[in-house]
């Protein structure tokens, strides 16, 4: 009795309670598969979430930085009888006298000009695209470069010549520059100088046809006004420059004035996707959940079917707590294969999508950590209750129904 006695005390040692715990899956190959599946796909969406999420964050912080915050932006607003407002033709002088601006570049829009790729183009399909006059410093500033061609200088800015945004470029059809290429404006030929790179900060150049200040007012009958003034100010006095740009551009009605800070439109896009996040988060949750059911019942059939085992073992001398710990550790490395393979799918997509999005592929240390900590709780707590109903199995039970 007392060796019987000590032999049931005995703990399991850890190789045989590896080999034990792996029996159910090197025998069930295909269903410990299947449920470990639920686990893998719960598991992969989160690390890709997150690791996108880092991912994109990184990509964003290093647009920002290359576009610089300190870009601002005076439009034109509505008059007080809902009209159009005019910007002073003074305007860009004078905000080029507020201390901290460095370098002030304007664009005017052309009323009533359209620009097509032939004349026989009917007039009311324009593409929303515009025509308006640039100054020849505007590149460094929006910033953005030159793709195909060259920029308006002192000589062409005086004739009729033209360079196109990127969309507008891409609406039209044209995606280099060919000698004497040539684009319908305003009723009359146009040469095309250069096709430009997209522009981020400024939207509303890339879908613009650009011409020198002095053509627009010889060949297109424009007043010389501009509507929106781009601006750099000094990185540390963004904010006071913009508090006086509105009265500065229009002394007399700064209310018809509009100022904006064009990256901030990028800060409002982190935040969508962040809010985005947090849904692919809460459905790689629900897959989690139905991991741990399919966990759950695969551990249950699994007691079912392996009485006699249970039987047989609780027989030799194995104790309910060495039964217990054999079918748990069984559930808990289901769960941590399941939490692997969706941690390598996870990471895989992330630094595929990363890839095609020429941003750096960053995995955070708790995208994977996380990962594998869920799939080791869930195998745990989708394992317990089996594991105690095999316990509570007694020799003659288990036996009695072989």
């Amino acid at each position: 009795m007392t060796a019987i006695a000590t032999v049931g005390r005995r703990r399991l040692q850890l190789s045989d309670l590896i080999r034990l715990s792996t029996v159910g899956l090197r025998t069930r190959k295909l269903r410990a598969g299947l449920s470990a599946l639920g686990i893998a796909i719960g598991v992969a969406a989160i690390v890709a979430v997150l690791g996108l999420s880092a991912s994109s964050q990184a990509g964003l912080l290093n647009e920002i930085s290359r576009l610089g915050t300190n870009l601002l932006t005076v439009s034109n607003g509505q008059s007080l009888t809902g009209g159009t407002a005019e910007l002073p033709t003074t305007a860009p002088a004078m905000i080029g006298r507020i201390s901290g601006v460095q370098r002030v570049q304007t664009t005017g829009t052309v009323n009533g000009a359209n620009a097509f790729r032939t004349p026989y183009i009917p007039s009311v399909e324009t593409n929303g695209l515009t025509v308006q006059a640039a100054s020849l410093n505007l590149l460094p500033v929006l910033p953005t470069t030159v793709a195909q061609g060259h920029y308006l200088n002192a000589a062409t800015a005086q004739e009729p010549v033209a360079v196109l945004g990127a969309a507008t470029a891409q609406l039209l059809g044209i995606d280099r520059i060919y000698p004497d290429e040539r684009i319908w404006v305003g009723g009359q030929w146009f040469y095309v100088a250069g096709i430009l790179k997209p522009a981020v900060l400024a939207s509303a150049v890339d879908s613009s046809v650009l011409v020198g200040y002095p053509a627009a007012e010889k060949y297109l009958g424009f007043d010389g006004h501009p509507s929106t003034i781009y601006l750099r100010a000094e990185t540390d006095r963004v904010n006071p420059v913009d508090n006086l740009l509105a009265a500065t551009a229009n002394p007399e009605n700064p209310s018809q004035v509009n100022v904006s800070q064009p990256s901030d439109a990028l800060v409002a896009q982190a935040d969508a996707k962040r809010a985005l996040n947090g849904l692919f988060l809460g459905l790689g949750a629900v897959a989690l959940v139905v991991g741990a059911v399919g966990v759950a019942n695969i551990m249950i059939i699994s007691v079912l079917e392996r009485r006699s085992e249970i039987g047989l073992r609780r027989a030799l001398g194995a104790t309910k707590g060495h039964i217990r710990t054999q079918f748990l550790s069984e559930a808990v490395l289901l769960g941590l294969l399941g939490g692997t393979v969706g941690v390598a799918v996870g990471a895989a997509s992330t630094a595929v999508y990363a890839h095609t999005k020429h941003w750096a592929t960053i995995i955070p240390t708790e995208a994977w950590a996380s990962g594998i900590a869920a799939s080791l709780i869930i195998g745990a707590v989708a394992g317990l209750i089996p594991a105690l109903r095999a316990a509570r199995l007694s020799p003659t039970q288990a036996l009695w129904s072989v």
